[in-house]
C-alpha cells in the first residue's frame, strides 16, 4: 500500500499540470479573441485604441524591466534611456533614411540592443546602488543628446516619424501593437522558461554559487542587459510610430521611475505582474 502513494502524487501533480497548462492556454486564446474585436466593441474609438495600444507598448517594456531586475537582480533605473533610443531610431530611419516599416520596426530592436551591449560591458562590474546611478545616469544623458544633436534628433523641434501607407490609421496600426505583445509576450515566457532564464534567477539568488555551478556571471549579465535593452528599443520603436513623433519630453526620468512601478506594483519576477501593472499605470491617470 505504501509503495503506490508516491505513484498516486505522481499521478495528481501530472494532473494538476495538465489542467493549469490547459487554463493557461484558455486564457492565452481568449486574450487574443479580445485583442481581435477590442477596436469594434469600442467602435474603432481612436482615445480607446490609443489607450489600449499605450497599454501595450508599456508592458512590453514593463516585461523587458522586469527581465532585468525581476529575473536577474540587476537594478536599472534608467530604462526611458533605451526607450528614447527606439523612438529615436525608428523616427531616424524611417524619415531622414527613408527605409520601410518592416526594416525600420526590428532594427530599433537590434540597434537599442548594442547600446545595451555597450551600456551592459562596464555594468557588469557593479552592484546594487552602484548599478542604479550608473543605469540613472544613462537615462539622463540620452534625452540631453537628444536636445544637442539638432542636425539628427531635430532638437527641442523633435522628429516626426514617417508611418507607412498601408497603416495611416489607429485602426490598421492597432492589430500592429496587439501583434507584438502576443510574439513578445510568447518570447519573454519562453525565454524565462529556458536555462538562459534559469541562469538569470541563479545569478540573482547568488553571484558566488552561480559562479560555483559554471555560470558566467559576467556573459549572462552583458545578455540581459542586451535582451532588455532590445525589447525596451523595440517598445520604443512602437511608440514612436503610434504618436507619430519623437521627442526628448516624451522619454525622461520619470518615464523610467514609472517603469519601476509598474513591476514593483505588478510583481518582480512574473510577466503577468509587469502586464497588469502597465495596466494600471496606464488607466490611473
Amino acid at each position: 500500500m505504501n509503495e503506490t502513494k508516491p505513484a498516486q502524487q505522481a499521478n495528481r501533480v501530472s494532473r494538476l499540470r495538465e489542467n493549469n497548462r490547459t487554463w493557461k492556454w484558455a486564457a492565452f486564446m481568449l486574450v487574443i479573441l479580445l485583442l481581435i474585436v477590442y477596436p469594434f466593441l469600442v467602435g474603432k474609438s481612436n482615445y480607446y485604441m490609443t489607450l489600449f495600444a499605450m497599454m501595450c507598448i508599456y508592458a512590453i517594456a514593463a516585461m523587458a524591466l522586469n527581465l532585468l531586475i525581476g529575473y536577474g537582480g540587476q537594478i536599472s533605473v534608467g530604462h526611458a534611456g533605451f526607450l528614447a533610443v527606439g523612438g529615436y531610431t525608428a523616427a531616424i530611419l524611417s524619415t531622414k533614411v527613408g527605409l520601410p516599416f518592416l526594416i525600420t520596426l526590428p532594427l530599433t530592436g537590434v540597434i537599442t540592443g548594442i547600446i545595451g551591449l555597450l551600456i551592459g560591458l562596464p555594468a557588469v562590474r557593479l552592484r546594487g546602488h552602484f548599478l542604479a546611478v550608473a543605469t540613472l545616469g544613462f537615462g539622463l544623458s540620452i534625452p540631453q543628446i537628444a536636445l544637442n544633436w539638432d542636425s539628427l534628433t531635430g532638437g527641442y523641434s523633435g522628429t516626426f516619424v514617417t508611418k507607412p501607407s498601408l497603416l495611416d490609421t489607429e485602426f490598421k496600426f492597432y492589430y500592429v501593437v496587439a501583434l507584438a505583445i502576443v510574439l513578445v509576450t510568447w518570447m519573454m515566457y519562453n525565454i524565462v522558461r529556458s536555462p538562459l532564464g534559469r541562469a538569470f534567477v541563479a545569478i540573482r539568488e547568488s553571484e558566488v554559487a552561480a559562479q560555483a555551478m559554471g555560470i558566467n556571471v559576467a556573459f549572462y549579465k552583458t545578455v540581459m542587459f542586451v535582451i532588455s535593452a532590445f525589447f525596451t528599443g523595440f517598445a520604443g520603436g512602437l511608440y514612436a510610430y503610434w504618436v507619430g513623433f519623437a521627442s526628448p519630453n516624451d522619454f525622461t526620468v520619470v518615464t523610467s521611475f514609472l517603469l519601476l512601478a509598474m513591476i514593483v506594483v505588478g510583481g518582480l519576477a512574473s510577466l503577468t505582474g509587469a502586464i497588469v501593472g502597465a495596466v494600471l499605470f496606464t488607466l490611473i491617470p
